[in-house]
């Protein structure tokens, strides 16, 4: 389920495919800092073990990037820019959803023994958060 429509004011949200070497042996994915994700790598981050009817993310970063792949299994991510949203079925190891700044971002809908590998741009900082949704929409409405 991928909903066609431009979400991310700084950056639209991408799903990207990664470079893939497979053989008899199995299958290889490369993620390649800026050549892959379009920025550096600076912090690295899985989520595993999600019980099947939660909810993580809830939440949107001033100037983080993110690319998200599901490593195992698959969950649903919602994006939202506060003009629009799109939602993406991630179940690929092979591919990933960039999420850029000022989007809100919720994942939900995982399948047992999900796993979610996040590759950020930045390193931790919660200045960089927004986790209040009306503070979130009152600024990405706002000037850009």
């Amino acid at each position: 389920m991928t909903t066609e429509v431009a979400v991310g004011g700084v950056r639209p949200c991408t799903v990207i495919d990664l470079e893939q070497h497979v053989d008899e042996r199995g299958s290889l994915s490369v993620v390649e800092s800026e050549w892959t994700a379009g920025f550096p790598i600076r912090r690295v981050y899985y989520l595993h073990d999600p019980d099947v009817g939660s909810s993580r993310g809830g939440h949107a970063h001033r100037a983080l990037e993110q690319l998200v792949i599901a490593v195992h299994g698959g969950f649903t991510i919602t994006v939202d820019d506060g003009a629009n949203e799109a939602e993406y079925r991630l179940d690929d190891p092979g591919r990933g959803l960039y999420v850029g700044p000022m989007v809100w971002r919720n994942l939900k809908d995982f399948s047992p023994g999900a796993v979610a590998l996040v590759l950020a741009s930045l390193h931790f900082d919660e200045a960089d958060y927004y986790r209040d949704y009306e503070e979130f929409l009152s600024a990405a409405r706002g000037p850009r």
